[in-house]
């Protein structure tokens, strides 16, 4: 689907088929439609610019910083350019942190709808790039216990419905469906043999999943809908968190934190065998060290020595996320309910920001945050299923942080290494 409308040019042409043993000629007209790349690449970058100069009226400028909405309306690519802009962001956010936004008379909000009704995709980047401020207010707000003297939220709930009906129109009534291998074969990539066992089943294909229903239209958030249009809301922003800049996944990391809840006595529980505390804005980072004194004493009468109980009270140390100077994981959110609906999309977020390549570890330290809380959610609340997800992503994340200290320690016996020096060449020559 174009965003813009090309101009076009139609030609028609007449040519003449000669038959045998006929006296008559058939006229074929084809009609041929250019379009120039030009014109439709200046008219998005005319867009883009507007809609970012529109926002520079709406926001507050600061005297003392250089920075300004219109260098980056400059550039060739003002859309990119806004979305890999660390200050806009920020100048964005503190304007929607305002106890007032989220109302249906918010600019902030209008200019975020008619942004991603704009159908431009790199325009839509940015709105999707503050669905996790958007979502975090909203929901928090939702579901605080002061909830009924908070403003009206229907800007926040109109940008929602926009991406969600987007999303309804492009699968077009069909489910999400999925292909599920049968493990009992050798391999995924086996093919079986087209014939059925004697109970009258088939291998030959892989079972069908529905990983997402149906989508129904909707015209408003009511409180029975909510977690599936917030559940659509995030499968949007997954399906393109690889073009997100790294502040938003943290951003959204730090809600998932504070969404899974504090308050649960469970949450410094960690793999089941032991407690831990990761460092965050509100807890120290250090161990329980009753809990720690207890396990090693144990250990020891069980086993009948203690040096192996100090190395395993070292390995669960390793597992400490230290802050090193980074900004602390201060409260953002209150705990809210977590259906699959919801707890399906953010444990897909979670695990890209966890184990992606790319991603810094700005962002891999608060996903360990966030996917540690929900274990602990899961474990109070007796889901298997979010359980078994965040056990998963949490020994994907020691695995990983283990082979990186692994390889740190191999580089730097390297370095220390002495090498031996080379002999010399000799070269024969012969006569």
């Amino acid at each position: 689907m174009d965003n813009y409308s090309p101009s076009s040019s139609s030609t028609s042409s007449s040519t003449a088929h000669p038959t045998s043993n006929a006296t008559t000629s058939s006229n074929t007209t084809t009609t041929t439609t250019t379009t120039d790349p030009m014109q439709s690449w200046w008219e998005a970058i005319s867009k883009a610019r507007a809609r970012i100069l529109s926002l520079s009226s709406l926001l507050p400028s600061d005297p003392s910083s250089s920075f300004s909405l219109s260098s980056l309306a400059d550039s060739d690519r003002p859309a990119i350019s806004f979305l890999s802009s660390a200050d806009a962001y920020s100048l964005f956010s503190s304007a929607l942190y305002s106890p007032s936004s989220g109302s249906g008379s918010d600019p902030l909000c209008e200019w975020l709808y008619e942004t991603y009704l704009s159908s431009d995709p790199q325009l839509r980047l940015i709105v999707l790039s503050f669905i996790p401020l958007l979502l975090g207010l909203y929901l928090s707000r939702i579901h605080s216990s002061d909830s009924t003297s908070a403003p009206s939220l229907a800007g926040f709930e109109a940008v929602l419905l926009a991406i969600y009906s987007s999303e309804v129109k492009s699968r077009a009534g069909k489910p999400v469906l999925i292909q599920i291998p049968d493990l009992s074969q050798p391999s995924l990539y086996h093919i079986p043999q087209n014939k059925q066992n004697p109970h009258g089943l088939d291998h030959s294909r892989p079972s069908i999943g529905v990983l997402s229903q149906p989508l129904e239209p909707h015209s408003a958030v009511k409180s029975t809908k909510r977690p599936v249009i917030v559940g659509v809301v995030l499968d949007c922003y997954f399906k393109q968190i690889s073009q997100m800049p790294s502040w938003s996944k943290v951003e959204l990391c730090k809600y998932a934190s504070e969404w899974a809840g504090q308050d649960c006595a469970c949450k410094n529980r960690f793999d089941g065998d032991t407690e831990i505390k990761i460092e965050n804005g509100n807890e120290n980072g250090y161990f329980l060290e009753d809990m720690n004194r207890n396990f090693r004493d144990d250990y020891n009468n069980h086993n009948g020595h203690g040096h192996e109980s100090d190395d395993v009270v070292v390995e669960m140390e390793k597992l400490r996320l230290e802050k090193n100077g980074k900004e602390d994981l201060e409260t953002k959110g209150v705990r809210i309910p977590l259906p699959l609906e919801i707890l399906q999309p953010l444990l897909r977020i979670l695990g890209h920001c966890l184990l992606g390549p790319l991603n810094s570890q700005d962002v891999k330290d608060a996903a360990s945050v966030a996917v540690r809380r929900l274990y602990a959610r899961g474990s109070h609340d007796l889901a298997p299923q979010a359980i078994l997800a965040t056990r998963s992503l949490i020994k994907l994340d020691k695995r990983g942080r283990e082979e990186v200290k692994a390889a740190a320690a191999n580089a730097s016996s390297n370095a220390n290494t002495p090498s031996k020096a080379k002999k010399p060449e000799i070269l024969l020559v012969s006569k």
